[in-house]
């Protein structure tokens, strides 16, 4: 079987690890190729499909998927895997009464600080702005990535978003396009270029300033001792108020089964396997993943190498807001990700972005 996954270490290495093991059981060899984490957020899923196995996919696809009918959906024997989701990691999969993919990575817009440079996270968001002012602090910008904080952001300030439209963000969503606004314009622009990977690397660099990264979605590869030069521990986002880390834009992975997949029956029964609780905590985690069942999140064994990275975010994750699904979605994930940030460095006032990204959410509709 060939299966297509993302070209980051978290995305490759347990899938690799895992993949050993099932051939020394079952005699079923896997090799496993990789795209760019840009790619992963936008390249159709129906053109991988035609080509491989097992794809691992990000759920803002389901919708498209499923009209496409390039995968072949999850009927039975999945209860093991629901019981143990973090957060919506499970349900997010889910289309239209179908199961398209199984999580096998779970992720949310969490906080990233280095230890080594401030005793502490950062728990409330008022005190970023002076951290901002002083150099200290980035979050990645590139697209999508400026939208999924602007998701968060209204998460924060209690701000419901109507995913079944017509209009997708209310009027009282422009505070958050102004808080994005404030807290960028305080920050090196070269954000706008960089991705999570890119900001935890200038992060990782041992003569950076940067100590905190507020909105960023968790990898865990950095908080392991010899990944870096530098550690970097994460945490829950700081909370507005009294409202705790709610709202975060949902991430992570599951793995899928292609429609064109030579034995179908062969490639569910890994999906199976690979996202199953023991199977997550005991291969995935010890293999570089992130992984997506409980039974890894809350197991000391996983914790103690990564600075409590599971049980210091799982807060957030299981708060995490579960971002829309309709074919037609990723379309508007692009182009509104394009037109937000455009907007903000044009200085444009926050209702005309506001406005221009319900234009765009109609239009995918």
């Amino acid at each position: 079987m060939r299966g297509m996954t993302w070209d980051h270490a978290r995305g490759y290495d347990p899938l690799e690890a895992a993949s050993r093991l099932w051939e020394s059981r079952t005699g079923q060899p896997i090799s496993w190729e990789r795209r760019s984490l840009q790619d992963f957020e936008s390249y159709p899923v129906d053109e991988l499909a035609r080509a491989y196995d097992l794809i691992v996919i990000d759920h803002p696809h389901v919708g498209q998927v499923a009209e496409a009918n390039c995968l072949i959906s999850f009927d039975s024997g999945l209860e093991q895997i629901a019981a143990g989701s973090v957060g919506g990691s499970f349900e997010s999969y889910c289309w239209k009464g179908k199961q398209w993919a199984l999580p096998i990575d779970a992720a949310a817009q969490v906080q990233a600080w280095v230890p080594s440079r401030r005793e502490a996270r950062v728990t409330h968001w008022q005190a970023l702005p002076a951290i901002a002012a002083d150099g200290r602090l980035a979050i990645p910008m590139r697209p999508p990535h400026s939208l999924m904080s602007l998701f968060t952001l209204c998460g924060l300030l209690n701000v419901s978003l109507t995913v079944a439209g017509p209009d997708l963000f209310p009027a009282d969503a422009v505070r958050a396009v102004q808080m994005l606004a404030e807290l960028s314009r305080k920050i090196d622009p070269a954000i706008f270029t960089m991705d999570p990977i890119a900001v935890l690397e200038a992060m990782a660099e041992p003569d950076s300033r940067l100590d905190v990264a507020p909105l960023i979605y968790g990898y865990v590869s950095y908080a392991r001792h010899g990944f870096r030069k530098t550690r970097i521990a994460f945490a829950d986002i700081p909370a507005m108020g009294d409202a705790g880390p709610t709202g975060s834009a949902l991430g992570g992975t599951g793995i899928a089964v292609s429609s064109h997949a030579a034995d179908p029956k062969a490639a569910g029964e890994f999906a199976r396997w690979v996202a199953s609780g023991e199977v997550q905590r005991d291969v995935f985690a010890t293999n570089g993943g992130q992984p997506a069942h409980a039974l890894a999140w809350a197991a000391d064994s996983v914790n103690a190498p990564v600075a409590d990275f599971y049980r210091a975010t799982r807060a957030t994750l299981d708060r995490a807001w579960l971002r829309p699904r309709h074919d037609g979605y990723m379309q508007f994930q692009h182009d509104a990700s394009l037109r937000l940030n455009e907007g903000l460095l044009a200085g444009e006032d926050a209702e005309s972005i506001l406005n221009a990204l319900n234009f765009r959410f109609r239009q995918s509709l």
